[in-house]
């Protein structure tokens, strides 16, 4: 069971940024692939990026490439979110989730099995 905790959230202005941070209990911290997800009211939870177990590699929706950075410190059991350049349609609840341990790192919501609590991000114009 893996159990994980956003934060850093809040409101910002447009072009502003913020560092969203996940921290996992656990101790296979590495094992996971890790992915942010996130949801406005209305619609379904959309994918923003991921980053494999050692984080070799990052995986990015493409409203976001230039923007958003995902990245991970294994010793910490914490994934991150660097956003940069905010925009107004970024407002959403900030996801973190867990894929199952040495699985593939994939963009559906639908392989990742631990989801925390959630964020709010709000960018005013």
């Amino acid at each position: 069971q893996v159990q994980l905790a956003e934060s850093g959230g809040g409101l910002v202005q447009a072009g502003g940024s913020l560092r969203l941070s996940c921290e996992a209990s656990g101790r296979t911290f590495s094992s996971y692939p890790m992915g942010w997800f996130r949801q406005t009211p209305g619609l379904e939870r959309e994918f923003v990026a991921a980053i494999t177990g050692r984080g070799l590699r990052t995986f990015n929706h493409d409203s976001v490439k230039g923007r958003f950075t995902i990245s991970r410190d294994n010793a910490k059991n914490t994934v991150y979110l660097q956003m940069n350049s905010l925009k107004p349609e970024d407002t959403a609840v900030y996801y973190c989730a867990a894929g199952r341990a040495y699985s593939t790192t994939t963009s559906d919501p639908d392989n990742y099995v631990y989801w925390g609590q959630g964020t709010q991000v709000t960018v005013s114009s």
